[in-house]
C-alpha cells in the first residue's frame, strides 16, 4: 500500500541559544533527539531549517543604538538626513531610527502612504479616495496630513506611527520634519543627503535618487555593513533584517550562513547516512488578508541553503488531469493513469497548461514560509523545523 502521509512539518524544541553556542551541534543534536522522542526516521531529502534569529544569536551579531549613530554620523556628516520609506514597526525599525536620529542634527522623515512597503497601513485607500488625494503625485506635509486624515492608529498594534516616530526622533535630540510621498525624489526638495530604508525596492530607489541629483545616498543595507567599534555587522544587508533585542540594542541578520548550513548537512550525513537539506529562514512571504501586511520584512526569506533547495516546483496539477486528460476514468484505473503521467513528466513544465495553477515560487520561499508559520514568532520554543515529504508526489510509496 502507498504511504498515506505526505508533507509533515514539525517544530522542534531547542535549548535557549546564547552568544557563543555551537549552532551546528545544537541543530544536529536536536534533530536526532526529536527523531528518537517522536519516532520518526531521518530520510533522504528531508529538510531541517532554523530561524535566522538563533543563528545570529549564536554568532553574537548585535549592535547598539550608539553604534548605529556613529556609522550614520560618519557617512552623513552629522547634519540633516532625509530618511525615506521606513517600515512602520516598533520591533523592526524604531530602534534603528533612534540610532539614525542620534547621528544627525535633523531628520526629514518621508513616509510612504497609504501604507509602508510591507503593508502596514497609515490610512486606508478608501480614505484617499474620499479626500481626493493622489498617492502617486501628491506630497503632504504633516499639517495637511492631519487635516485630511487625523490621528489614525494601526489596526493591530493601536499605534499612531506618525506620532510615535516623531516623538522618538525628538527624544533623541534631533529636529524632525515629516512629509508623505511615494516618489523618492520628493525628498530632494528638503535635503540632498538621503538614507533610503526600503527593503525590496532599495536598488531602484537609490538609482532614482542619484540620477535626480542626490549628493549622499546610502541604503539601510549600508549602515553597519562593517563593524563599528567592535559591533556586529552584516556585509550584505547592514541593518536590513534586524530586530530589537533590548531597548538599546539590535540583533542583526546573521552572516556567513552558508558555512552553517553546509556544516549541519555534513554532520547529519555522517550521523545518519542520509542527505538532509538544510536552510536558514527568516520571515515568510505571504500576505495577511485582514491587516494587509505582507510578512516579508527581511531582505530575503532564506539567506543560505543547501544546493538541493535551488529552483522552483515542477509539478503537475492533479485536478487538471482528473478533469481533462482522464475525465472518463475512475478508481484504480484513474490512479494508475495519473501515476504514470507523473512518472513521465518533463523536467521543465514551464508554460504547459498541465502545470497551470501550481505555485510559481522558489522552493526556498515556499519552504521558508512553511517554516515561519510552523515556528511562529512567540513562545512556541521551536526555532528549528523539520520537514518530511516535501519532495514526495503521488507516486511516492
Amino acid at each position: 500500500m502507498s504511504r498515506m502521509v505526505g508533507t509533515v512539518s514539525r517544530g522542534l524544541r531547542a535549548p535557549i541559544i546564547k552568544n557563543g553556542d555551537n549552532i551546528v551541534d545544537i541543530v544536529v543534536d536536536t534533530v536526532l533527539e526529536a527523531s528518537a522522542d517522536d519516532g520518526f526516521k531521518v530520510r533522504d531529502r528531508d529538510v531541517v531549517a532554523m530561524t535566522e534569529a538563533i543563528v545570529a544569536r549564536a554568532q553574537g551579531n548585535y549592535a547598539t543604538v550608539d553604534d548605529i549613530a556613529a556609522d550614520v554620523k560618519t557617512k552623513f556628516g552629522g547634519d540633516t538626513v532625509g530618511v525615506i520609506f521606513p517600515i512602520l514597526s516598533r520591533n523592526r525599525f524604531a530602534i534603528c531610527l533612534r540610532g539614525i536620529a542620534k547621528g544627525a542634527k535633523k531628520i526629514v522623515l518621508m513616509l510612504s502612504y497609504p501604507s509602508d512597503e510591507v503593508g502596514n497601513h497609515l490610512i486606508s485607500i478608501d480614505a484617499l479616495d474620499d479626500k481626493g488625494v493622489d498617492p502617486y503625485k501628491d506630497v503632504l506635509d504633516l499639517k495637511k496630513y492631519r487635516e485630511l486624515f487625523g490621528y489614525e492608529k494601526h489596526t493591530f498594534t493601536g499605534v499612531d506611527y506618525v506620532e510615535y516616530y516623531e516623538k522618538l526622533i525628538t527624544d533623541c535630540g534631533a529636529e524632525v520634519e515629516i512629509i508623505f510621498a511615494n516618489d523618492p525624489r520628493a525628498i530632494l526638495k528638503y535635503t540632498k543627503n538621503v538614507l533610503n530604508c526600503d527593503i525590496h525596492t532599495r536598488f531602484r530607489t537609490k538609482r532614482l535618487l542619484k540620477a535626480a541629483g542626490a549628493q549622499v545616498v546610502y541604503g539601510l543595507d549600508e549602515i553597519l555593513n562593517a563593524s563599528v567599534n567592535g559591533s556586529g555587522f552584516n556585509a550584505d544587508y547592514g541593518l536590513l533584517g534586524s530586530n530589537k533585542a533590548t531597548e538599546d540594542q539590535v540583533k542583526l541578520f546573521p552572516r556567513d550562513c552558508q558555512q552553517v548550513v553546509d556544516a549541519i548537512h555534513q554532520k547529519l550525513l555522517e550521523k545518519t547516512g542520509k542527505n538532509v537539506e538544510v536552510m536558514v529562514y527568516g520571515d515568510g512571504a505571504f500576505k495577511d488578508p485582514v491587516g494587509k501586511i505582507w510578512e516579508l520584512a527581511d531582505p530575503v526569506v532564506s539567506p543560505a541553503y543547501t544546493k538541493g533547495l535551488e529552483g522552483t516546483p515542477n509539478e503537475l496539477k492533479l485536478k487538471y488531469l482528473a478533469d481533462n486528460d482522464f475525465a472518463e476514468l475512475s478508481g484504480e484505473e484513474l490512479k494508475s493513469a495519473i501515476k504514470e503521467k507523473i512518472q513521465e513528466k518533463d523536467d521543465n513544465l514551464v508554460g504547459q497548461m498541465i502545470s497551470e495553477g501550481t505555485t510559481p515560487r522558489r522552493l526556498t520561499d515556499l519552504i521558508g514560509s512553511l517554516c515561519d508559520l510552523t515556528s511562529g514568532s512567540g513562545d512556541k520554543g521551536t526555532p528549528i523545523v523539520y520537514i518530511q515529504g516535501y519532495f514526495d508526489n503521488y507516486t511516492t510509496d
